[in-house]
């Protein structure tokens, strides 16, 4: 069984990987209700915590049946980072996640995120100030180094363990790479295999089927997999791959099941955000959720220019009825 600290996590866990205005809580918990294990909050900007900004309060809700769940936060001043875990740690998550990962340019730009790479040793001071600071474990997500003549992760991965840290989560890829290419998952298994480390590691990158999960799992020994970007307009890839884990061929659902979930999803979305907000945020999800379906053109533009919850419920019904089967 492989634990985060004291907490269970399954034997081989399913993270739901955490992505800014995409996991929140209606996302989490329909991905939770579809088989994933773990999940993470969106990432939250520690000045934004300590200043009790409204959208970042609201990052930090959850619900019990979301348990294992952490949240995530980042940031570049230690002060403000050991202040924001006051604050994570009066929500009573499971465990608080330290993103030094993000390559974003307004993120690591500002050295925080994956930004904080390029300065390891005051990456090791303020995490150790924050694990020092945490009543609760505290996990990091990162990446492989700052770019390809800087991929520190075997170093610094143990570095991290010997603060104090409880897992650790890396994606195959440098900041400098973003998120072109392929996640080299070489120098995660080489992380894995160091004897001195024993937290747990989990993979991030480019996993996009249940079998490139079994994949990852078998080739490179990893504790566990992030699923990220490929889980937008596709919960069920967590249960799909649990069925492939169980030499059980995996269920695929049907248009009407893609619609009742997508539906749920966006009121479940409105009555967590509004109308407004909700409606806007769930067009990254439609291309998603009715991906590959013939003639789809038809419905796509206008699920994502129409403005009312009660157009685009219209529009759902019109999917249903035409890819009736």
């Amino acid at each position: 069984m492989v634990k985060i600290g004291n907490i269970e996590v399954g034997e081989f866990p399913l993270f739901l990987s955490p992505m800014d205005d995409v996991t929140d809580l209606p996302f989490r918990q329909l991905c939770k209700r579809n088989g994933a294990d773990v999940l993470i909050s969106e990432f939250i900007a520690s000045e934004a915590l300590i200043r009790d900004a409204e959208k970042s309060m609201r990052k930090m809700q959850f619900d019990d049946f979301e348990r294992p769940i952490g949240i995530q936060v980042f940031g570049n001043d230690e002060d403000s980072l050991l202040r924001c875990i006051d604050v994570v740690a009066s929500a009573n998550p499971d465990f608080i996640d330290i993103n030094w990962g993000c390559p974003v340019r307004k993120v690591a730009g500002r050295g925080a995120g994956s930004g904080m790479l390029k300065d390891i040793p005051r990456l090791l001071r303020i995490t150790d100030s924050l694990v020092k600071r945490s009543p609760l474990p505290v996990t990091v997500k990162t990446r492989l180094g700052y770019d390809d003549n800087d991929k520190p992760i075997v170093t610094l991965a143990e570095q991290l363990q010997d603060i104090g840290i409880q897992a650790i989560s890396i994606h195959g890829r440098t900041k400098s790479q973003m998120y072109r290419g392929e996640a080299d998952w070489t120098l995660i298994a080489e992380t894995k295999a160091n004897p001195r480390l024993h937290i747990p590691v989990f993979g991030n990158g480019d996993i996009t089927t249940p079998q490139q999960a079994i994949d990852a799992r078998d080739r490179y020994g990893v504790d566990g997999i992030l699923i990220g970007r490929a889980a937008i307009g596709n919960p069920w890839i967590f249960e799909q791959t649990k069925q492939l884990f169980g030499n059980v061929t995996p269920v695929v659902p049907t248009v009407q099941e893609r619609v009742e979930v997508c539906r749920d999803h966006l009121l479940a979305s409105v009555k967590f955000k509004g109308e407004r907000q909700s409606i806007f945020e769930m067009r990254k999800h439609y291309g998603s959720y009715f991906k590959g379906l013939f003639d789809f053109k038809q419905f796509r533009i206008p699920l994502v220019t129409v403005t009312s919850l009660d157009e685009v419920l219209s529009i759902l019904d019109c999917v249903s009825e035409h890819y009736k089967e």
